[in-house]
């Protein structure tokens, strides 16, 4: 079983930066990929991000392709979400998520576990 933990949520005006943790518990964080996703009361939830155990393969979704950067740390039990530039589309309930695969998966079906959310409000 393993828990996440979101944090570094907030409100930010268009241009700005914001970095999300995700602190997740148990000893085998590194054997997991990790994900972001992100979801809107008109949307499903979508996939942001993913990174894979030993950090040597990244993933993004279009829509944030060269705005937003994943990395992890595994000796912290932390995955992380830098997210530059953001604009009021950007404004969501972010989640992190865990998947026991070896190889980078976007589908949230994909996933194991799943963090609580963490709110992201962009204004214009």
């Amino acid at each position: 079983q393993v828990q996440l933990v979101e944090s570094g949520g907030g409100l930010v005006q268009t241009g700005g930066s914001l970095r999300l943790s995700c602190t997740a518990s148990g000893r085998t964080f590194s054997s997991y990929v990790m994900g972001w996703f992100r979801q809107t009361p008109a949307k499903e939830r979508e996939f942001v991000a993913a990174i894979t155990g030993n950090s040597g393969t990244t993933y993004y979704a279009v829509s944030i392709k060269g705005r937003f950067t994943i990395s992890r740390d595994n000796a912290k039990n932390t995955v992380y979400l830098q997210m530059n530039s953001l604009k009021p589309e950007d404004t969501a309930v972010y989640y992190c998520a865990a998947a026991s695969r070896r190889w980078i998966v976007a589908g949230r079906n994909e996933y194991d576990y799943w963090g609580q959310g963490t709110q992201v409000t962009v204004s214009s």
